[in-house]
């Protein structure tokens, strides 16, 4: 059985926040090849899945679009950390 749209955001939140390195110190994060700034783009998606962390704590129920949204978001944004080598 498919989980509701909430089980499934939080979920992804946990998947991103075990997958996504948040905890790299600045000196990993802008030493050599840089494709983007890494420390911007970890500190956006940190805001992104704080901010539905929030909204799930209020009862927000999540949409389809927002899961897709935020699993879009996350992808790209790993995807980016690879290439910078930092996962």
């Amino acid at each position: 059985m498919k989980p509701d749209t909430t089980t499934a955001m939080h979920n992804l939140i946990n998947e991103v926040r075990f997958t996504v390195p948040f905890e790299l110190p600045m000196s990993e994060l802008c030493s050599g090849i840089c494709t983007g700034c890494s420390k911007k783009l970890i500190d956006f998606l940190d805001m992104e899945l704080g901010e539905w962390e929030q909204r799930l704590k209020q009862g927000e129920k999540p949409g389809l679009g927002d899961i897709n949204k935020l699993a879009k978001t996350s992808q790209k944004i790993y995807r980016v950390l690879q290439k910078n080598k930092l996962v």
